[in-house]
């Protein structure tokens, strides 16, 4: 068996050794990217074109990354650009666009593009350059010509002295040096690379292999991620019944204060705090974002809101279901942390009670549906302001509410055979594998009502085109479980605005809807010197504290200056409507409920 398993693997080796080494004979497009002035910053980028036949040859820069939605603009990091012919001979070029060159090709065959880009964003969507290392988000580097975004290209990298490292999901070209294909632009655009000496290890799960490259090192312990990251991999690949990958990559970025993830086709970039992993809370938190970012393996990746690929680079791409692309997932995160052990149940429903609570108390998700969050995510999501608690509420927050719901409402439906893993398990069956497109809105829903063996409009009205608060004791108790506030006793008055203390001077930052800030005229940016002639001391809460103090209904004076000039407010006090939400079981659960339960929560 093992003989013959080699013959295999080896066979397997050499096809795709032909095919890679082939398809990079074919390919019209080479970028080779090198860093002259790491320290600077810079990436220099040259784009080399053959088979031209165009008298004018446009090329574009991407204007937003997927998995992010936001146009960030990444021309704006671009200087130095020029184009030449085979010869060396320089050819004219314009500007006409915002991310556009437009080059006076004249039919030349070879065409050599030359840039430079600017990375100096630390995130895990933007590029970062700098002595120590490179990581190129794509989207941000690597241009393409206009209406070809269907070819393939060759990417090599000329890595910076000293570096000996290149971490990347794309295809290796046999027998060149750090140099990658990728079939298309789409693929090119999903496969982020890290350059430098990044420390490299293997693990195998699901029957693939899996690459973690750590930049910026660490107290984590390698042997104990290799097992406890392939456990999130498992139970993950669980849910759909094969994992789509031969080769994953996660790229982790640890700086003294790291988060955040982006997925991609197969690989991710992940941040993370580079001594936290010996705190149990914060690498708790890291295998949430690990199993987050590997589940839009298949949600996202794969099982797509429809609007969601192909892409137009050049702007916004809107869909209504991004409560289901980063919601659902974000539901699944700490779902899987559970489902692998990591966590027993009670930790589970307590991660659950916060994010409950989270939502709750942003006077926005009453105001924005999950709908229209998603769709509203170029404008709103990523540019919050001082009033966003107030008008939105995070698709992230929202749809992992709904997510939860769902879950119960199909478990309830179906005596606890069936759930959420089914719906999308079926999505991805149906729109994926059998369709290769992504769903609509309808679609979706009616694939949950399929699996329910009931309606979901009024779930859908209620919480996904609604802002309805969630009727928590209804569905928690299909799992045997009730909702309790802690602070439903708290009687207390509340101001209602947010605070900070800078240079000496109480300064106000946000102000909640209906509160008694918002309802008497206190604002952003206001300072707040006293109340009832209580001069306030400059210190962190010292104003919720006094405030605190004063009964309910009272009518305080609040000192304030606003632009220069002293007022005077009257402010009525109310009490302070802040939920802390708990789940806690009920007396007696029946045999249905710890039916639901016992599936829900994996026992």
């Amino acid at each position: 068996m093992k003989q013959i398993f080699t013959i295999r693997y080896h066979l397997l080796i050499l096809f795709m050794t032909v095919l890679t080494s082939s398809a990079f004979a074919q390919s019209a497009i080479h970028f080779e990217v090198s860093f002259t002035e790491p320290q600077a910053h810079y990436a220099d980028v040259q784009m080399q074109i053959s088979g031209n036949n165009q008298e004018v040859l446009e090329v574009k820069m991407p204007v937003w990354a997927p998995g992010s939605y936001l146009v960030r603009e990444f021309a704006k990091n671009v200087e130095a650009f020029s184009a030449t012919d085979a010869k060396g001979n320089q050819l004219g070029f314009q500007k006409t666009t915002k991310n556009t060159w437009r080059i006076q090709a004249a039919k030349k065959d070879k065409i050599t593009i030359n840039y430079r880009v600017y990375g100096f964003e630390i995130s895990v969507r933007t590029s970062f350059i700098d002595a120590s290392h490179a990581f190129l988000s794509p989207t941000g580097i690597f241009m393409y010509p206009a209406g070809q975004v269907q070819k393939s290209s060759t990417v090599t990298i000329k890595p910076f002295q000293g570096w000996n490292q290149v971490s990347t999901g794309l295809e290796p070209v046999m027998g060149k040096a750090f140099t990658y294909f990728a079939s298309n632009f789409d693929v090119l655009y999903d496969s982020p690379i890290e350059v430098g000496t990044q420390d490299v290890f293997e693990f195998t799960a699901a029957g693939v292999r899996h690459e973690v490259a750590m930049y910026g090192g660490g107290n984590y312990d390698k042997e104990r991620l290799k097992a406890d990251m392939a456990k999130i991999v498992e139970e993950t690949t669980a849910v759909f019944g094969e994992n789509p990958n031969k080769h994953y990559v996660f790229i982790v970025h640890n700086y003294a204060n790291g988060g955040g993830g982006l997925e991609h086709l197969n690989s991710t970039v992940l941040g993370a705090s580079r001594n936290g992993y010996s705190n149990p809370n914060t690498y708790e938190g890291f295998l949430s974002l690990v199993a987050h970012e590997y589940f839009h393996l298949w949600n996202v990746k794969r099982m797509r809101p429809i609007a969601l690929g192909p892409f137009n680079y050049d702007e916004e791409n809107y869909t209504t279901n991004l409560w289901i692309a980063e919601g659902y997932t974000a539901y699944y995160d700490n779902l899987f942390v559970r489902r692998s052990g990591f966590t027993s149940p009670d930790r589970y429903l307590d991660i659950l009670s916060s994010g409950m609570s989270l939502v709750a108390n942003q006077p926005g998700s009453l105001v924005q549906s999950a709908s229209e969050a998603s769709f509203d995510a170029w404008i709103k999501q990523y540019r919050p302001n001082e009033n966003s608690r107030n008008s939105s509420i995070s698709y992230y927050d929202k749809g992992a509410i709904i997510a939860m719901l769902m879950d119960l409402e199909l478990l309830k439906a179906t005596g606890g055979k069936k759930g959420l893993d089914d719906v999308m398990k079926a999505v991805y069956d149906e729109y994926y594998k059998k369709l290769g497109r992504g769903y609509t809105d309808a679609e979706f829903k009616a694939m949950a009502e399929k699996i329910a063996g009931k309606s979901f409009d009024q779930f859908y009205k209620d919480y996904v085109d609604g802002v309805k608060a969630p009727d928590y004791t209804q569905y928690l108790s299909y799992a045997g479980y009730t909702i309790s506030d802690d602070f439903a006793q708290r009687n207390e008055s509340y101001l209602g605005a947010t605070t900070v203390v800078r240079d000496g001077r109480i300064l106000v930052t946000s102000v909640l809807r209906d509160s008694p800030a918002w309802k008497f005229g206190i604002n952003v940016n206001d300072e707040i010197k006293s109340v009832d002639g209580q001069k306030l001391d400059p210190t962190p809460r010292e104003l919720d504290r006094l405030i605190a103090s004063k009964p309910i209904g009272s009518t305080v004076q609040v000192d304030i200056i606003r632009d220069g000039l002293a007022k005077n407010l009257q402010v009525t006090l109310s009490r302070n409507p802040a939920v802390k939400y708990r789940i806690v079981s009920v007396e007696n659960p029946s045999a249905e409920q710890l039916a639901v339960r016992k599936k829900w929560l994996k026992l």
